[in-house]
């Protein structure tokens, strides 16, 4: 099984600056891509960043200029550096990894989410 833990989620007031980690762990041989997403009350769960093992990151457009994700392919580590927070930010951030897991007869694809971190954006 593959573990991912966020952290780095808090209360900061608009145009503060938050910065999120999250580390997998567990019988991982390799992470494809890695993302942030967000989930809001009353709404669905949507895609803020996201940042593949070699190729270029992708944002939504609403964090844009703001928000930078980035990782830490050593040590299966994923942040996201969140700048001129709004009040429209405020939601639970979720990571994902997705990739290869060891197990007893070879590899297999995984696709895992962390609980969640909590960011609270006062205006």
């Amino acid at each position: 099984q593959v573990q991912l833990v966020e952290s780095g989620g808090g209360l900061v007031q608009a145009g503060g600056s938050l910065r999120l980690s999250c580390a997998a762990s567990g019988s991982i041989f390799s992470i494809n891509a890695m993302g942030w997403y967000r989930q809001a009350p009353g709404k669905q769960r949507e895609l803020v960043a996201a940042i593949p093992s070699g190729g270029s990151t992708n944002y939504a457009d609403s964090v844009k200029g703001r928000f930078t994700i980035s990782r830490d392919n050593a040590k299966n580590t994923v942040y996201l550096e969140m700048n001129s927070l709004k009040s429209e930010d405020t939601a639970v951030y979720f990571c994902n990894a997705q990739g290869l897991r060891r197990v007893s007869v070879g590899l297999t694809s995984f696709d895992s989410w962390g609980q969640g971190t909590q960011v609270t954006v006062s205006s």
